[in-house]
């Protein structure tokens, strides 16, 4: 499959207006609302980049991966078709929730579900933060990132790559302690020059998510971020640091959702994947990012 990047994703809540306080507030978005009481999120020219849609309980709901057109969707179907991959292509009412023409609807074998679609709806509308954030990275390289569960990691790792078209940018072998036995997690990359648009964890998250990441251009803005994130008593997760494999300098914290945001600057752009060679990196961080701060 030819996933160019991660064009939406969906959280689900009990209470949207607290997803509309965060995204103006804290992330420095636009919000829209929704017809069924939720909101859209906009972060750039698109009409919006996350959708927050009511339900019975918090957590992350979707990945939207963004192919080029109709051909490209079409040849997606027909791997899905091919390889017997159970999938249900979306209705009408679905796809103009979500401002598209087409939508594959598939669920790896972690129970992720992943919504493959093409043409997205614009309105050529400016973003104007409420927050004076100028611009947030996206582009061709989508969104930014996000991480998912996968327990069952050989078959979901297999199901991405082999399935969906993802590669591999590293890998980390996560030791919680000293004698225990590593915890994967694997950093993929797709059609765009962003480090990696999806990454997978050897461990179960009860929000159906570990985290998702949003860049911004320069590191005033990321400053700024954590000042509005303290000054709104947003649980951190994490403490400003470095990433060791894609440079990204970040902080994360809890969204209303129950599941991380990593809010950075500086991610790694790789020009061409051919001559990218994907290594293990033995520490997170070259600084910073304690994450036990999210345990407190």
């Amino acid at each position: 499959m030819d996933i160019r990047a991660l064009g939406y994703f969906v959280a689900q809540t009990d209470a949207p207006h607290e997803w509309q306080h965060y995204a103006e507030q804290v992330l420095g978005m636009m919000t829209a609302p929704t017809d069924d009481g939720g909101f859209y999120i906009k972060m750039d020219e698109r009409p919006y980049r996350m959708l927050v849609q009511p339900g019975a309980d918090k957590r992350y709901f979707a990945s939207g991966w963004e192919l080029t057109g109709a051909a490209a969707y079409n040849e997606a179907k027909q791997t899905l078709l091919d390889k017997g991959i159970a999938f249900e292509e979306a209705g009408a009412a679905l796809c103009a929730q979500r401002r598209v023409q087409s939508i594959l609807i598939v669920n790896d074998p972690a129970g992720n579900r992943h919504e493959l679609y093409w043409g997205h709806v614009s309105d050529c509308q400016p973003f104007i933060s409420p927050q004076g954030v100028p611009a947030f990275v996206t582009g061709e390289m989508g969104l930014g990132h996000t991480v998912l569960p996968a327990p069952n990691f050989d078959e979901t790792f297999a199901f991405l790559t082999d399935v969906l078209g993802f590669a591999l940018s590293d890998l980390f072998n996560f030791k919680p302690a000293p004698e225990a036995d590593p915890i994967r997690i694997y950093f993929m990359h797709c059609g765009n020059a962003r480090h990696h648009s999806l990454a997978i964890c050897e461990f179960p998250a009860p929000s159906g998510c570990v985290h998702a990441m949003v860049e911004v251009e320069n590191m005033t803005e990321v400053g700024r971020a954590h000042d509005r994130q303290q000054q709104h008593q947003v649980q951190l997760s994490a403490t400003l640091g470095q990433h060791l494999n894609d440079k990204m300098t970040s902080f994360y914290m809890k969204t209303p959702s129950g599941f991380d945001l990593e809010y950075g600057f500086g991610g790694l752009q790789v020009d061409n994947w051919e001559e990218h060679c994907a290594f293990e990196f033995s520490r997170v961080s070259l600084w910073g990012h304690d994450f036990s701060v999210g345990e407190k």
